[in-house]
């Protein structure tokens, strides 16, 4: 059936659901291979802020602590973070012997997991929804849908 699941995850409380939807899909089949993503994007709940181009200009000096080093403080923090979670998920996959490999990247969600899929040759992604829909879904985006 499906040979090659990518398992596209965040840092949300549905990703521990979508991890285990996707090892149920990968244990249905001998010699099935997970490739777990997580994108580092802003768009992520609690993904730093992005980066002013002028920091000066949004986060004047008086009175604000928030700074370049400060911001690369806090975004080393969100890899670091993500990186640990896609190898807890690895090492729950590994325990069931599924080979699995992880993969975090920098970009947007809906086209990075796309162009992912698409070069890795998966047979099905399996990801979450945040189950918005109408005009919140037209404004916000929905990853799942792209």
């Amino acid at each position: 059936m499906y040979q090659k699941i990518l398992i596209a995850l965040d840092m949300s409380q549905m990703a521990e659901t979508v991890f285990n939807n996707g090892l149920s899909l990968a244990k249905q089949e001998t010699n099935s291979r997970l490739l777990l993503l997580h994108i580092l994007s802003t768009e992520e709940d609690n993904s730093p802020l992005p980066i002013p181009s002028d920091l000066t200009e949004m986060y004047p000096a008086a009175g604000n602590d928030l700074t370049l080093e400060t911001w690369k403080e806090q975004w080393e923090a969100f890899e670091a973070s993500g990186v640990k979670m896609l190898e807890s998920y690895q090492n729950k996959a590994t325990e069931t012997d599924i080979t699995t490999e992880i993969q975090q990247i920098y970009g947007n969600p809906g086209s990075r997991i796309c162009k992912v899929a698409k070069e890795w040759h998966a047979d099905v992604i399996v990801m979450g929804h945040r189950g918005i829909s109408g005009l919140q879904e037209f404004f916000l985006g929905s990853v799942s849908n792209y």
